[in-house]
């Protein structure tokens, strides 16, 4: 069974690890990124932690503009033509009002740093503000235009372009399978809120709804959690947290949604959507001692949402379609290891 060591540095082995890997393969959903999702680091148990339980989170208060861009330029795992890509840590968004520190504001710093000159990044793909992983940037608009062109055909083809690894706090109850829900965004309380609708009318649709599917593939179990390959077929915010709420399984870090699953004697069901609000994630004393976590700890935990692998087409015509890989941070790496969450 795994132990709590921290598998590496906080910050340093995070940047140091090798990131991207193009490889000339189609897209698939095989075992190849559970293969690497494997943590390492010693088996024996060590002490509860003190005051870093997560290694790897960005303290985004505390940083300047200028901090911001070293943190994203150590944080380039790949640098190929006009296409830059970033392993974005959690925390970080990417836009937001005027004034505020994103990546997005920060982007021309950023492609001065990095030798770019006039030639400004602009985003082509990128995960949510709590998630974790691949950040595409392209310095080249036709190329960003091609690239988002291909992302969408692809959708519209049910072909997935993306894989993001997620901790569950529930394990599905088949080992694979599609999640599809209508869904549409609320203001509640000051807060933009993911609603499942059940039966949505033709209305409903005109007023905003939308159809989602993911798929999704359980990796490995342990101590009542799962390693979940999850891969969505539709662009939604939160859709892949709502998504395994819906199957009774919230994301490890998810205070937002994570309150909408309730246990009445150990048996779970989903409370409704529309009047519970959002709440600190809490975990039961079992797996908070797997952890080695305080209930203060667990309420600062940090989404276990990764986007770990996206395929790309080929720059060039006759090129092979590339696959781009990033390493999880190191905080993700330790839960792993806690959970004894190996692949099978």
């Amino acid at each position: 069974m795994g132990g709590c060591s921290v598998l590496g540095r906080i910050w340093g082995v995070w940047r140091r690890r090798p990131g991207v890997r193009a490889v000339p393969k189609a897209p698939g959903f095989g075992t190849e990124a559970g293969h690497r999702l494997r943590p390492r680091g010693s088996s024996k148990r060590s002490r509860p932690l003190g005051g870093q339980p997560f290694p790897g989170l960005l303290q985004l208060e505390n940083l300047s503009r200028e901090e911001l861009v070293d943190v994203l330029r150590a944080a380039v795992v790949d640098q190929k033509g006009p296409l830059v890509t970033l392993n974005k840590p959690p925390g970080l968004p990417v836009t937001g009002k005027p004034g505020e520190l994103t990546l997005f504001s920060v982007l021309p710093e950023l492609s001065q740093s990095l030798g770019l000159g006039d030639q400004e990044l602009q985003v082509v793909q990128a995960s949510g503000k709590e998630t974790s992983g691949l950040v595409l940037l392209s310095s080249c608009p036709q190329t960003a235009s091609r690239l988002q062109k291909f992302f969408i055909h692809s959708r519209r083809a049910q072909r997935p372009t993306a894989t993001y690894c997620a901790v569950t706090d529930g394990i599905p109850a088949t080992s694979e399978g599609k999640i599809q829900a209508a869904l549409k965004l609320e203001h509640v309380d000051g807060v933009d809120l993911v609603i499942p609708v059940k039966s949505p009318s033709r209305k409903d649709f005109q007023e905003g709804v939308k159809r989602t599917l993911s798929h999704f593939r359980v990796v490995a179990m342990g101590s009542g959690c799962a390693l979940v390959q999850l891969q969505p077929l539709t662009v939604f915010p939160s859709q892949l947290q709502v998504h395994m709420v819906l199957q009774l399984c919230p994301v490890l870090g998810d205070h937002t949604y994570s309150a909408r699953v309730g246990t009445v004697l150990g048996q779970r069901f989903l409370l409704p959507a529309e009047s519970t609000k959002p709440q600190r994630q809490v975990l039961d004393e079992a797996l908070l001692r797997r952890l080695c976590l305080t209930p203060s700890q667990a309420a600062q935990l940090p989404l276990h949402l990764h986007l770990h692998c996206l395929h790309l087409p080929g720059m060039r015509p006759g090129e092979a379609p590339m696959k781009l890989l990033a390493p999880l941070p190191s905080y993700f790496s330790r839960t792993l290891q806690c959970l004894g969450l190996h692949q099978q």
